[in-house]
């Protein structure tokens, strides 16, 4: 989907590709090709940025990571996945990041925030992995990561007001993310612009979540949209 000069791909599973084009800088224009969390990917226009959130196969897969790295390509990612990322033949730039961190590249801006299970045991807070807040232009796409509803995400609310567009991907795929229910409730704390369903479909959960989530959000007053596989 576009949104302004943005297009908005879901890869499967976890997994979107995130591409601005033409956006001004300070150094005139450009373009950036974003990946976050690619698994079970095709291949795909080479990366500029890549994200991952965590460790786990899902979404920190090499053997994905290798059908889209270039050289020069950035990939941010937490400490516990730096091993698996330095066997690329390819010079890559790897940047280690953690909840809390901030970086730039030209006017696109990217935040790491938290992301954790509180009643489960698959994703510690103590982990310190991520979800992303991905800034470009008038627009800012939130990835949620591996999550359930944190406390963390009471600062995501009032940022619909804030920018032209605020884009929520949230897992609804239950087990070890948040259920259907619970990243409805998450969408009504954070009030996005856009409500789309992730983590589902492949590894855990299922079409009829993701339009149960959509159903829901519509519901409660919230515009959502599942997105068809690229």
């Amino acid at each position: 989907m576009k949104i302004d000069n943005v297009e908005l791909k879901w890869l499967g599973h976890s997994g979107f590709l995130i591409a601005s084009k033409d956006v001004p800088s300070k150094e005139g224009r450009n373009s950036k090709v974003i990946y976050i969390d690619p698994y079970n990917i095709k291949e795909g226009e080479k990366a500029d940025i890549i994200l991952i959130t965590h460790s786990h196969y899902d979404h920190c897969s090499v053997a994905d990571l290798n059908k889209i790295i270039k050289k020069g390509t950035k990939i941010l990612l937490p400490a516990d996945c730096q091993s698996k990322i330095t066997r690329s033949e390819i010079p890559i730039q790897i940047e280690v990041f953690e909840p809390g961190m901030e970086i730039e590249f030209g006017d696109v801006k990217i935040s790491a925030v938290s992301a954790y299970n509180i009643d489960k045991p698959f994703h510690a807070k103590e982990e310190s992995w991520m979800g992303y807040l991905i800034k470009i232009n008038d627009v800012l796409i939130y990835h949620a990561g591996d999550t359930d509803k944190i406390p963390e995400m009471q600062k995501l609310t009032g940022f619909k007001q804030k920018d032209k567009t605020f884009v929520a991907l949230l897992p609804v795929g239950g087990r070890f993310t948040m259920s259907v229910e619970e990243a409805v409730e998450a969408a009504k704390l954070i009030k996005p612009s856009l409500a789309i369903p992730m983590h589902y479909g492949s590894v855990v959960g299922s079409e009829e979540d993701a339009d149960e989530f959509v159903e829901m959000c519509k519901e409660e007053g919230i515009d959502a949209v599942k997105l068809e596989k690229s």
